[in-house]
This record gives C-alpha cells, sequence and structure tokens, in this order.
C-alpha cells in the first residue's frame, strides 16, 4: 500500500484512517481490540480518537477511547506501527475545555496516561477556541513539541478565516503550525469543505482527514428511508440525510458500485481518497467484517466517469437543501 505524506510534518499515514470514536461506546473492548488488529495486521497505520471519546454516552465521562487504545498498545506491542492522533479542546466537564496553555498542558498528560504512551503522533486542537489567542496556543504546541510529547500539530473544525490565520502567526512567529485539517466532508457534507477552506490547505499544502466520511453510515446504502434509522444511535442526524439530493446519491453510489462490483461504502470513501486535496479519509468500524468493507476502498480506482456521476448527484447546487 502506498502511504500518503500528512501535510509537511512528514509522517506517513495509510490513505485510510480508523477512527476511534466507537471504540469503548458501539464497539466494546474485545471488539475493539480485535478491529484495531485488523486494521494494524492489513498494512494501514493511521488511527485517530480524542480525549472526550466518548463523553456524550450516558454514563462516560470522556477517555474511553484512549484508554481501549491504550489497553491495546500494551496488549501488542503495536505502538510503533501506528501513526496515532487524538484531540484536545472540548468540553470534558469541570471546566476542562479550550486551548489555553495551562488546559493543553493539562490534557496531553491526561491523554498520554489514557493512551500508554510518551508521544503522540498528531495532535488536534477539536474546534477552534476564540477565546485564547492562537499565538498562546501555537507557542503550547511548540513546546510540547520541544518536548518530544508531540511529533506534529493539526486543527479541526477550523474555518478558512481562522486556519490562514494560524498559518500566517506560525510563519511569522517561527512556531509549529498545523499541518492538517480535520473537517467534515463527505460526498453529501461538501459545502462548507469545497470552496474557501479546501483552497487554504491547498495553497499551504496542509493534509486533509475528513471525518464523517460515510455520513454517519447513510452513505453505506444500509439504510432508505427515516424508518430504518429510528433504532440507530444517530438517528437524528441520519433523518437529515433524506432529500431529494441525498436519494440522488444514493442512487449513483448504487450505480457505481454496481460498475466496479463493489459496495455504496467503498466507493463513497474511493471518491474521498480521489480528490487531490484529501489525505485520508477517517471511517469506524463495529466488526472486523465492517472493517474490510473499508479498508477494500483502498483498492479502487475510481476512473473520471464515475467521479464525474457522484460529483453530479451530490453537487449541493442541485439543492436548496441546507444543514
Amino acid at each position: 500500500m502506498q502511504k500518503r505524506t500528512l501535510g509537511d510534518s512528514g509522517l506517513e499515514v495509510s490513505p485510510l484512517c480508523l477512527g476511534g470514536n466507537v471504540f469503548g461506546w458501539t464497539a466494546d473492548e474485545n471488539t475493539s481490540f480485535r478491529v484495531l488488529d485488523a486494521f494494524v495486521d492489513g498494512g494501514f497505520n493511521f488511527i485517530d480518537t480524542a480525549d472526550v471519546y466518548s463523553k456524550w454516552v450516558p454514563g462516560h465521562t470522556g477517555g474511553e477511547s484512549e484508554t481501549i487504545l491504550g489497553k491495546w498498545f500494551r496488549r501488542t506491542a503495536k505502538r510503533e506501527k501506528v501513526i496515532l492522533a487524538t484531540k484536545v479542546g472540548l468540553d470534558m466537564g469541570d471546566g476542562k475545555k479550550g486551548l489555553s496553555r495551562k488546559y493543553i498542558l493539562q490534557a496531553v498528560d491526561d491523554s498520554l496516561s489514557r493512551l500508554g504512551t510518551d508521544y503522540i503522533d498528531l495532535y488536534q486542537s477539536h474546534t477552534d477556541d476564540p477565546q485564547t489567542p492562537l499565538e498562546e496556543t501555537l507557542d503550547t504546541f511548540a513546546e510540547l513539541i520541544k518536548r518530544g510529547k508531540v511529533r506534529a500539530i493539526g486543527a479541526s473544525n477550523y474555518s478558512a478565516e481562522r486556519l490562514a490565520e494560524s498559518l500566517k502567526i506560525s510563519d511569522a512567529s517561527r512556531l509549529p503550525r498545523y499541518e492538517s485539517l480535520q473537517p467534515l466532508y463527505n460526498l453529501y457534507d461538501r459545502a462548507a469543505y469545497e470552496g474557501d477552506l479546501e483552497q487554504v490547505c491547498q495553497a499551504n499544502h496542509i493534509g486533509v482527514i475528513p471525518y464523517y466520511a460515510l455520513a454517519s453510515g447513510f452513505l453505506t446504502g444500509k439504510y432508505r428511508s427515516e424508518e430504518d434509522v429510528k433504532s440507530r444511535p444517530r438517528a437524528q442526524r441520519l433523518k437529515e440525510y433524506f432529500d431529494d439530493r441525498g436519494r440522488r446519491i444514493l442512487a449513483a453510489l448504487e450505480e457505481v458500485a454496481s460498475q466496479y462490483n463493489s459496495a455504496p461504502a467503498q466507493i463513497s470513501l474511493a471518491w474521498l481518497m480521489a480528490r487531490p486535496s484529501i489525505t485520508a479519509p477517517i471511517a469506524s468500524a463495529t466488526s472486523t467484517q465492517q472493517l474490510q468493507d473499508l479498508l477494500d476502498a483502498a483498492n479502487l480506482q475510481l476512473d473520471q466517469p464515475a467521479i464525474d456521476r457522484l460529483n453530479q448527484a451530490g453537487d449541493p447546487a442541485r439543492s436548496a437543501h441546507a444543514r
């Protein structure tokens, strides 16, 4: 498998990133271990999580995903085979949030402890913190890199304006820059990324690792109506996709999948991987069977007519639906 370089970080990552949001949530510990083993044994190396995963689950406090990863590293000794990405900044409760120097220095040690490692390959700002100067955040990350706790830094959920501003500060102050961006982007959710944000990333050689690559499962083609998703963990979000454009996308996915003797999920990921600005889409799996479907996407090479067909079906300009 040909690896891809993440921005100018020097990190070589697989073209698919495994999302750790399900670990300790919809995938229990043993299932998570099996998925992780299959992912790395399959030649893939890029895993993304966050300190806040999965605080949204009743009874959880955050850190569940990182804790499972830490147990898996200790059990398998596969830490050196993984490019490990995690995030900081979302509300962990008790005032633990944001990107201030004081909080980042506390949060990184908490993450390292849960992960059972002494370094993080890619440490990401989970969301912009307008209450903290960008320079303070970047200077703190510089200290973590100097201490060897972090290798490279990335941003998640940043606007084009704030990402560009951070890059200017990094350059002017000789501070580490964000080498990656983690935006919401998939065949349905396109408008927020395609445009200024994508241009900033391409102009500055920023790696892009989009989350919700399968639109919470909608782009797998498993769900055909709102009725199909009412019992799913992400039911409310999934319901939003069942409009005319969503149905056009599903029809196009089926058509292209048939052409390639593949599945809609694989086509959805292959479409993302084929876009020049994308480094590696993030997708999660709750079984090894689901995972294999995702891994197979890395071997798919869509031709231009197939890409054009999908682009046309999912063109946001063809729908008045706004989200």
